[in-house]
């Protein structure tokens, strides 16, 4: 198995018979719907009410054989086992770059605990030194957002889909990818919990994907197995 098959095996230890599971999005949590399928189908898990992150989790969650609701129906969950893009050493992380920021969001504040899978490249020792930061925009407007992140130290761009179009969330907003590596001290991630809460407050930037302090469990993927730890 590789790196992300060792964090999703290891991160099934975690699960229990009779929980409410929130699904996250990208090759790390499909990893983990995959898995938890089998268990399933094995038998060694029954009565799992699973929320997805966005549609293209709940069709793989479904045609894995999982009992997939809305939160609606499932307001509370139990853990929410999602991968990260970057993690720093406090456990704050980047996400969004499977396009379902928002979603993940909502759905990991929904939850009791959440578990982070990643492999052991995730690691960082700042958030944004590999990985630019995903904001979830409304289309309108949206250019208007360029110059003030430029003024914050970064290096914006509309993420596009292959076909040269934008790419359009499952809530229907566009994502700005910031660069903010060139960022000087005191900008940009160098104080994540400042950047999230000025960006939060211009009017058409509708969540960041700095998740801070939000991880109750870490998994880390490698190629020998994976490591769990807990906070």
């Amino acid at each position: 198995m590789d790196k992300k098959e060792n964090a999703a095996r290891r991160a099934l230890e975690l699960v229990r018979t009779g929980m409410a599971l929130g699904l996250g999005t990208g090759s790390t949590a499909n990893c983990l719907v995959r898995a938890l399928g089998g268990e399933v189908r094995e038998g060694r898990l029954s009565d799992l009410r699973c929320v997805a992150t966005s549609r293209a989790t709940a069709r793989l969650a479904e045609a894995e054989g999982l009992h997939v609701v809305t939160l609606e129906e499932q307001p509370m969950l139990d853990l929410t086992l999602d991968g990260a893009d970057e993690v720093d050493p406090e456990w704050n992380l980047i996400k969004g770059g499977g396009g379902s920021l928002l979603r993940e969001k909502i759905v990991a504040q929904a939850s009791r605990q959440l578990a982070i899978l990643i492999d052991d490249s995730k690691m960082v020792r700042h958030l944004g030194e590999r990985w630019s930061l995903p904001i979830e925009v409304v289309p309108f407007g949206w250019k208007t957002h360029l110059s003030h992140l430029e003024d914050l130290g970064g290096k914006p761009r509309l993420r596009l889909r292959s076909d040269g179009e934008p790419f359009v969330t499952d809530e229907g907003n566009f994502t700005l990818d910031v660069d903010f590596s060139g960022a000087g001290a005191g900008r940009g991630l160098s104080v994540p919990e400042t950047l999230h809460r000025d960006l939060l407050r211009r009017a058409g930037i509708v969540e960041t994907g700095l998740f801070l302090g939000m991880a109750s469990f870490l998994i880390v993927g490698t190629e020998d197995g994976a490591t769990l730890d807990q906070r």
